[in-house]
C-alpha cells in the first residue's frame, strides 16, 4: 500500500491489493533477517530501529528528509523523482566517515563518503529496479553501496545508468559486503550527517548498521519463495 512498494516489489506481489491478499492465502511463513540501526535521537538518546529494505546515511538521509507527506500523497512516485532531481541540483553532499567491517576481512577499513545505503532487497521496483545484485533478505551480510564523490557529474552518470538498469560500481561508487558499518561526522565538519530507515529519519550521527539473523517471519507465497527468498 506505499507509494515505491520496495518490498512487495522485490518479492513479487502485485500492486493490487485485491490480488496481493488472494497470494496471501497461500502463503508460507519464512524466517528472514533484518537489518538493525543504532543512533541516537534529537534528544541524545540511545536508539535502534530494525529495517527490512534499507537504511541510509548522508544525501539519502537528507532526501526522505524533504518529503513532503501531502505531496507524496497526491502526486505519488513522481514526487520521488522531483524531490531527487532538486537534491542533485542543490545538495552539497558533505563528507562523513564509514568504518566497513567487510566479510572477507578481519579488520575495518574506513572511507570517507558522501552518501551510504545498506540495502536488504535487490528489486526496489518501478524506475530503480534491480539497483543491488546478491542483495536478499535472508542475507546475514549487508550490500552496502559507499559514494566516495561529491561530484553530482558522477551522481548522474550512475543514476542515468541505474535507469538504464546499466549501472556497474567502482572504486568511486563501491559496492561493499560487510558485516557491520558505523558512520561519524568528520572533525570541524561544517554540516552535520543523519540516517534514515525504511524511509524514516532517525537521527544524526554517528550511527551503527548491522543484521539481527533469523530475526522476522514474513508470508511469502508459495510460488514466489524460490525467487523471493532463495530458500
Amino acid at each position: 500500500m506505499g507509494i515505491a512498494n520496495a518490498l512487495a516489489a522485490d518479492l513479487g506481489l502485485p500492486a493490487s491489493p485485491e490480488k496481493a491478499a488472494k497470494m496471501l492465502l497461500a502463503a508460507i511463513p519464512v524466517r528472514v533477517s533484518v537489518g538493525r540501526v543504532f543512533y541516537r535521537d534529537r534528544e541524545g538518546s540511545s536508539r535502534s530501529r530494525f529495517f527490512v529494505v534499507a537504511a541510509g546515511v548522508g544525501a539519502d538521509a537528507f532526501f526522505f528528509s524533504r518529503l513532503n507527506p501531502r505531496l507524496k500523497q497526491r502526486l505519488g512516485y513522481k514526487h520521488y523523482l522531483i524531490e531527487v532531481l532538486r537534491l542533485w541540483a542543490t545538495h552539497t553532499f558533505p563528507i562523513f566517515a564509514a568504518s566497513f567491517m567487510e566479510t572477507s576481512s578481519p579488520t575495518p577499513r574506513v572511507e570517507e563518503v558522501s552518501q551510504l545505503l545498506a540495502v536488504r532487497i535487490s528489486n526496489f521496483g518501478g524506475l530503480v529496479g534491480n539497483l543491488v545484485p546478491g542483495a536478499a533478505i535472508h542475507n546475514d551480510n549487508l550490500k552496502v553501496i559507499a559514494f566516495k564523490t561529491r561530484s553530482r557529474l558522477r551522481y548522474l552518470r550512475f543514476m542515468a545508468a541505474v535507469l538504464l538498469r546499466r549501472h556497474t560500481y567502482s572504486s568511486t561508487i563501491e559496492l561493499v559486503e560487510c558485516v557491520t558499518v558505523e558512520c561519524r561526522d568528520l572533525e570541524h565538519s561544517a554540516e552535520p550527517s543523519f540516517v534514515e530507515a525504511d524511509g524514516e529519519i532517525l537521527g544524526p550521527l554517528p550511527v551503527r548498521i548491522d543484521v539481527v539473523p533469523q530475526a522476522l517471519t514474513l508470508l511469502i507465497p508459495s510460488k514466489l519463495i524460490s525467487r523471493a527468498s532463495h530458500l
